[in-house]
């Protein structure tokens, strides 16, 4: 468990760099697609992981953000609610026996379809509490709706590559 613990705060706090000096420089159509692959360490946290647990490492990941990123509060509020959601929509796509606690949720264990849609809805509230607190206001609607959608697809497509470029069927440990 302790080896597990590691391992997650070691991969969080690589994204969170990851995402603070390298993705976040990355302008793509003026603004518009803003991936935010750090949300990925907060994915991936076991199925095992008590809520409270989970809602305080969604607190420091997002603490950690806001200091290397923006206003504080904006990355902490944002991973605080998926934290608070993670829970709610793995109960919600739970198969019929249930999960193994010992399961990761990968693509690898839980299938390409399942981690879509997992992924897909976590970064689709993430992203949507993210941009909508950033504006704080909902003027140009439309326009806020379609960056969420491009950014969380991109942030979809680096963490479902993140998935095959770090798990693979033999060494499922990480």
């Amino acid at each position: 468990m302790l080896q597990t613990i590691i391992l997650n705060i070691v991969r969080i706090l690589f994204l969170i760099l990851l995402q603070s000096q390298i993705v976040s420089r990355i302008d793509l159509f003026d603004g518009l697609i803003l991936p935010w692959v750090y949300i990925f360490g907060l994915l991936m946290l076991p199925f095992e992981t008590p809520r409270w647990l989970t809602m305080i490492i969604a607190f420091v990941t997002g603490l950690l953000m806001d200091f290397f990123s923006g206003p504080i509060g904006l990355h902490t509020s944002a991973c605080v609610v998926l934290g608070y959601a993670q829970p709610i929509v793995q109960k919600i796509l739970a198969p019929r026996e249930g999960y193994d606690l010992t399961q990761k949720p990968t693509v690898q264990r839980m299938g390409l379809a399942w981690y879509l849609t997992y992924a897909g809805v976590l970064t689709l509230v993430h992203h949507s509490w993210f941009f909508f607190m950033e504006v704080f206001r909902f003027s140009d609607f439309f326009y806020q709706i379609f960056h969420i959608l491009l950014s969380s697809l991109a942030t979809i497509v680096l963490m479902t590559i993140g998935q095959y470029l770090i798990y693979n069927s033999k060494s499922s440990q990480l």
